[in-house]
């Protein structure tokens, strides 16, 4: 047995506990949660509630078509810009949901998003988010969305 794996045992060890002892529903009913929160607010037009799922902080990741945005304020900035009203932003709606626990504080999850625009027209695909449990909340840290 190589070096590498042997020192790899014992980590593994330490990590496993960890997510055994995540209850998945004490996880994924608050992220379901934000991510409802989000789509309401979303669909009447309110960006700034619709950025509160996303940590407040410079070191937030948005990956998108364009490439990577850092920092909450950018990725509001975005929005505003892609979406500069009601009409363009259309109503979201959030499905095929998988909300994994990478342990205790931390999740992922991957889903679909649709926008639905009559005038605009409808576009959507799927996401990647990687949400933490930051001051006793749960925001998105990093989003990847095509």
């Amino acid at each position: 047995m190589s070096s590498v794996k042997l020192l790899l045992f014992p980590v593994a060890g330490l990590l496993l506990p960890a997510c055994a002892t995540t209850r998945p529903a004490a996880v994924q009913a608050p992220i379901r949660q934000v991510l409802t929160t989000q789509a309401a607010a979303w669909n009447r037009g309110d960006i700034p509630t619709f950025m509160e799922g996303y940590w407040r902080s410079d070191s937030l990741v948005f990956l998108g078509r364009r490439g990577p945005t850092y920092g909450w304020q950018q990725t509001l900035d975005n929005y505003r810009r892609s979406y500069p009203d009601a009409t363009a932003m259309g109503q979201l709606a959030f499905s095929e949901l998988r909300i994994t626990p990478d342990g205790p504080q931390a999740a992922h999850v991957v889903g679909r998003w649709h926008l639905t625009r009559p005038t605009a027209g409808d576009v959507g695909g799927y996401f990647l988010l990687v949400f933490r449990q930051v001051n006793g909340q749960w925001v998105i840290v990093a989003d990847h969305t095509n």
